[in-house]
């Protein structure tokens, strides 16, 4: 494994793969989080379900945030061998002419939406486990009632958190708009492909992020 991953093939190859793992949990969560929009009692029982679930919460959360770490890491790695091995003095070299504004700077919104992760584990994934492992309550509830919708409609209440994760579904859309299709084409999909696949990413990168931020703005706007 270590050979595969010193290998340029084979860090590109394991980039794709942890991004395609990560696109697929997204899309899970934003189902997840966008039934919060129009049923308050559904969102709660497949939040309890997905919270007290064995495999979920042991096999899969910790699956999924090696995954989120390897991936960024590995971000990081790709971005320095890109930089060592691109020559100072090649004056022919013209980045805004040769490439997209998104993929010169996947770094810098790579790292703006792993910030924006670390935020949404200190807003709900730390609790949660606080609550449950900690504190030793694995029930859900609050004064009766599953707590989940209310926890959730509570982060969305200051405006400065609102704007916070508005822009940070900004950030993560101009990095899906490049990083969807160049996934991909990692992985050699047959160039007839492209086309299709560079379709189904940009309706991924502008409708799930967009997607998210409709679901902040509406909690904040009801309640």
């Amino acid at each position: 494994m270590s050979g595969f991953l010193s290998s340029s093939i084979g860090r590109k190859i394991s980039m794709s793969l942890s991004a395609i793992f990560l696109m697929v949990f997204l899309l899970q969560h934003f189902v997840i989080n966008f039934t919060s929009v129009f049923s308050e009692d559904l969102f709660n029982s497949i939040s309890h379900f997905m919270g007290n679930n064995i495999l979920i919460q042991f096999v899969m959360q910790p699956i999924l945030i090696l995954g989120v770490i390897f991936h960024f890491v590995m971000g990081f790695v790709l971005e320095i061998k890109n930089r060592n091995s691109r020559a100072v003095g090649y004056a022919e070299y013209d980045g805004s002419a040769n490439s997209s504004w998104m993929s010169r700077n996947m770094i810098i919104s790579g790292a703006a939406i792993l910030a924006f992760i670390g935020l949404h584990f200190y807003d709900f994934w730390i609790p949660e486990i606080t609550t449950k492992y900690i504190e030793g309550d694995t029930s859900g509830m609050i004064n009766g009632n599953f707590r989940y919708y209310e926890e959730l409609v509570h982060k969305f209440q200051p405006l400065w958190r609102v704007v916070l994760y508005c822009l940070s579904f900004i950030l993560l859309s101009l990095h899906l708009l490049h990083g969807f299709a160049s996934a991909f084409q990692s992985l050699g999909v047959p160039s007839m492909r492209n086309k299709i696949i560079k379709t189904i990413g940009n309706i991924y990168a502008i409708g799930i992020p967009l997607g998210f931020i409709f679901i902040a703005l509406y909690h904040f706007a009801i309640h």
